[in-house]
Formats: C-alpha cells, structure tokens, sequence
C-alpha cells in the first residue's frame, strides 16, 4: 500500500504519524481499527474494520484529521481537530479558559475563542478597583500558553480570536498582528454582522459599543473601517470576517446556543464545546475520462460519514464538557 505514498508523503509520515516502529500499513489499519470500535456489535467492528482500510484509507480516497490519524487506536485517543471554548467576562472564566486551551492543544487539537463579552480597556473593574486591560492583552495570555504547549508533541498549536465589530477595542484588535511577530498563533477574524455591511454599503457611521451595558463609547466611519480591515489583512493575511449573522442563519440547532466563533482556519462555525471532526474524499479519484462516478462517490460519502460519526463515539475528549456537548450534536 505505501507505493500509494510519495516521498514527500512518506517523510511526513515519518516525522509526524509513525510510532513505536510502525509501517504506513500498519497506521492505516491502526485508524479503521481504532475508530471502528464505535460500533455496536463484534460482528459490524469486524465488517467495517475492513471497509474503513479496504475502501476508504488504504487508497488513500479518503482520510481523516491529523488528531485522528496521529491518535486513533492509541490510550491518548483524541481525535478531533479543533474546539470552540466560552470565554466570559470574568478571570475565572478566562482562565479556565487557558487551562482548556492548553490540555486541548497537548491532546493534539486547535481553539477558537469569541472575545466578544471582555470589557473594552480602561473599563473599571468594581472587585478591584482597577481598570480593564482589554480583549486584546488576554489573547496574549492565550498565545503565551499556545507556545509552551505542543500538539501531541508534534505541532504547534493554533487558535481563532474573534471579536465583534462593534467592540470598542476593535480597531485595536484588527492591527493587533501588524507586526508580524505579535500573536503568531492566532488566526483572527472580525465578527462582522449583517448591519456592519449595510453601513459599508451605504458609507454610515458606525457606532462602538460596550458589550455590558449597551451603550455607545465612539462613532466612526464603517467604509473606513473596513478599509482598514482589508489594509491589514493585505498586508499580513489577518484579519479574516466571520460573517456571524449569515452562519446563525443556517445554524441546525439554534434551541443549543448561537455561532460566536469558529475553528482556527475558519471553515466551521462551533457552539461553546464543540469540536470539527473533519475527513476529506480525494473527488479526483472518481474521475474517469471526465466523467464523475456517482455511484462510487455516494458510496464513499456515505462511508466516510458512518468514519466520522464512529470517531465522535470512540473519542477520548480532554474536558467532560466537549465530551457531552459532541455526543450531543455529533457535528462532523
């Protein structure tokens, strides 16, 4: 099977997969095994143990994230790519936050966070008298910890900041990487909602607001706004837009919470404790004289969601809340 790989393949493998003397053949059916024990019966682990490798893994037509490729099978059996956590206004949450974040990242898994709720700085801080350092100095508490930590001893961590729009550190928030060397293991997006882009459109103010008690704090230009916005991601690739309103729109389950953030790459919007468990089809593969092969292609869809559905079973997630909150929607 490993004539499947190429070089450049292999070496991946090899620097970040392979354990304890294992052949690619051997990770191939260590994964349908492991994740095949979400199944029911001994007689259906046995059936789709062999289907998994047979028609999914071992032709390499479909695979799995990293976490589950790296993990599956093995005591530290954590198999998701990446998590959303709740961050609330309040140190304890913050910092439980941190502690999440980082047995998240050593399990092998990536963070989102939406700092939405964090008081603008210079906000006073009644337990203590003092004033509020802003979203963007505890993103660095997040970063600092990101880097002392490494994903299952085999890759850097990486986290999504969000903020919204309407945040009164949000232009600060938006060159918070613009010199390149801040916040390098962060990812960040702009919570841009659906009354953000019509004031672009019809060039209005925009107003920031405090996140506690409603009211504004400053007017701007929203055109000029958002050219900064694409100035900054010109520059440095950061900041992206999570268009927030758009995604709750088409949230299945929206009796369980509203969209805040997303994984580090952004391709999925989470609820608090969920994770992505993400797979990828090679399409290629069902492509003969340009013509697809639908009925080779439904047949691995449907497999490869029965993978998935299976590795939601069979994960060993590092905190119970992820645990109950996945089991719950089962979102892959």
């Amino acid at each position: 099977m490993s004539t499947l790989f190429t070089p450049n393949a292999l070496n991946v493998l090899n620097r970040r997969y392979l354990t304890d003397g294992e052949t690619p053949e051997e990770l191939q059916q260590r994964i349908a095994r492991g994740v095949a024990r979400g199944e029911e019966t001994d007689n259906a682990y046995e059936s789709y143990a062999h289907r998994f490798l047979d028609e999914l893994i071992s032709p390499l037509v479909f695979l799995p994230n990293s976490p589950t490729i790296g993990n599956a099978g093995k005591k530290m059996a954590q198999l998701s790519a990446c998590f959303v956590l709740p961050v609330e206004d309040n140190m304890t949450s913050i910092f439980d936050a941190v502690k999440n974040t980082a047995r998240i990242h050593q399990s092998g898994g990536g963070t989102g966070f939406a700092f939405s709720r964090l008081r603008p700085t210079g906000m006073k801080v009644r337990t203590t008298n003092g004033v509020s350092s802003g979203p963007v100095s505890f993103m660095e508490v997040f970063d600092k910890a990101t880097e002392v930590v490494k994903q299952g001893g085999t890759r850097r961590g990486a986290n999504m900041g969000i903020l919204s729009a309407s945040h009164p550190d949000i232009l600060q928030f938006i060159q918070c990487k613009s010199d390149m060397v801040s916040l390098q293991n962060f990812n960040i997006s702009v919570a841009a909602n659906d009354n953000f882009m019509e004031s672009v459109i019809h060039d209005e103010d925009w107003s920031l607001t405090d996140p506690h008690t409603g009211e504004v704090t400053s007017t701007i230009s929203a055109v000029e706004f958002f050219d900064s916005i694409t100035d900054e991601a010109y520059r440095n690739g950061d900041p992206g837009l999570f268009f927030i309103d758009r995604a709750n729109r088409d949230n299945p389950i929206p009796h369980l919470g509203s969209y805040e953030a997303t994984n580090p790459c952004g391709e999925e919007p989470l609820l608090a404790y969920e994770s992505c468990t993400l797979g990828s089809i090679d399409v290629s593969k069902f492509v003969s004289n340009g013509t697809i092969r639908w009925g080779d292609l439904s047949r691995v869809v449907l497999l490869s969601v029965r993978f998935l559905d299976n590795v939601v079973t069979v994960n060993r997630f590092p905190i119970e809340a992820l645990a109950v909150m996945n089991r719950r929607t089962r979102k892959i």
